[in-house]
């Protein structure tokens, strides 16, 4: 397995005047992955993403790609020596050039046979070569936006960074080019970062994301641990569906619910009779007609395949249901449920 690490931020910390706006924020990009920086609006990930471009300056820590050092609290290699591009949210195109010579722009150093070769190449691979000598305002959004990627891609940087790069386009179209150019990048072998605040958009995306708050990585980590093993009461509440379910602890390994006792894998040393919260998902929980627990469906959500449910058990607490949507439940029918949980993550009450 690829273990080499092209992106190394280390213990960076950013400020804006005496604000810190990113603490102690650290993690690693291999050669080849993408990766996604996810959270809520001004949790730092746009500030993240400058510092790596060189547009942000560090109060501390280091950022280096490779061997080479970008940034540290005394020393800014230039953004145009750091072989990183950029794909910004507009997507700053230039609207006098055709779409050829966008993706030309940056490599207009190289010898004219090498250029045709690569803008060639690249119109290839976003599947517009018959349109290369359109301008940009003669292009659907989407269009614009394999365009950007190209003109990134075409001086061959070792990193790709893309500052929501999605968020200007319909739903449909976005999911769609999330998908496409992750094919793209994953075909020319591009590391890259997105940074986004939809994790539907990240868990399709990255290979790793990393979860910001309040200036603090939260995890880094791949989307099926962010999901099943989140390492903390933010995590848990942030990604996903469900919701935390009151408990008490019996022992290392089972934990009491109004769902029942929940086993699972791993270890917890709270004593026996501490109350603690245990994660539940919507795909945790079943149908049992004959021996589950009564509860009432108090909200539900359409959405095709799948409906998602509200239900409240007999203590007023609410849990979360995903059921084929052929399961036509109406709001205030009884459902007998019961809790199969193969991930048992629990956390102390909040105090």
């Amino acid at each position: 397995m690829r273990t080499d690490t092209l992106l190394k931020v280390d213990s960076i910390q950013c400020q804006y005047g005496s604000q810190a706006v990113l603490d102690g924020v650290s993690f690693d990009v291999n050669d080849g992955d993408i990766c996604c920086l996810l959270g809520p609006s001004g949790c730092g990930k746009t500030t993240a993403l400058r510092a790596i471009a060189g547009f942000q300056p560090l109060t501390s820590g280091t950022i280096t790609l490779g061997d080479q050092l970008l940034s540290n609290h005394s020393f800014q290699l230039e953004p145009e020596q750091r072989q990183i591009g950029m794909v910004f949210q507009d997507y700053a195109l230039f609207p006098h050039l055709t779409v050829g010579d966008n993706i030309r722009f940056g490599i207009q150093k190289s010898p004219l046979l090498e250029q045709n070769e690569i803008v060639d190449s690249l119109l290839d691979l976003i599947q517009l070569e018959s349109i290369a000598q359109r301008f940009p305002h003669e292009l659907s959004g989407g269009q614009q936006q394999r365009v950007a990627l190209a003109r990134a891609l075409a001086p061959n940087p070792r990193l790709l960074l893309l500052d929501e790069p999605f968020s200007n386009l319909d739903v449909d179209l976005r999911r769609h080019l999330n998908l496409e150019v992750r094919d793209i990048l994953k075909e020319v072998g591009t590391s890259a970062i997105l940074v986004t605040h939809d994790q539907e958009e990240a868990f399709a995306f990255g290979d790793r994301i990393g979860l910001l708050h309040n200036g603090r990585l939260q995890q880094w980590d791949t989307p099926f641990n962010l999901y099943h093993e989140p390492c903390n009461r933010f995590v848990a509440n942030f990604i996903g569906q469900g919701g935390l379910l009151p408990g008490m602890s019996i022992d290392q390994h089972r934990i009491k619910t109004e769902l029942g006792v929940m086993t699972g894998n791993r270890s917890y040393d709270w004593p026996a009779n501490t109350p603690v919260d245990v994660l539940v998902r919507p795909d945790d929980i079943v149908l049992n007609p004959d021996n589950g627990i009564s509860s009432t469906v108090v909200k539900k959500v359409f959405s095709g395949s799948a409906t998602l449910y509200t239900l409240q058990l007999p203590t007023g607490s609410l849990v979360e249901s995903l059921f084929p949507s052929h399961h036509d439940y109406s709001v205030g029918d009884t459902l007998n449920i019961q809790a199969e949980v193969e991930h048992l993550i629990a956390f102390l009450p909040d105090k």
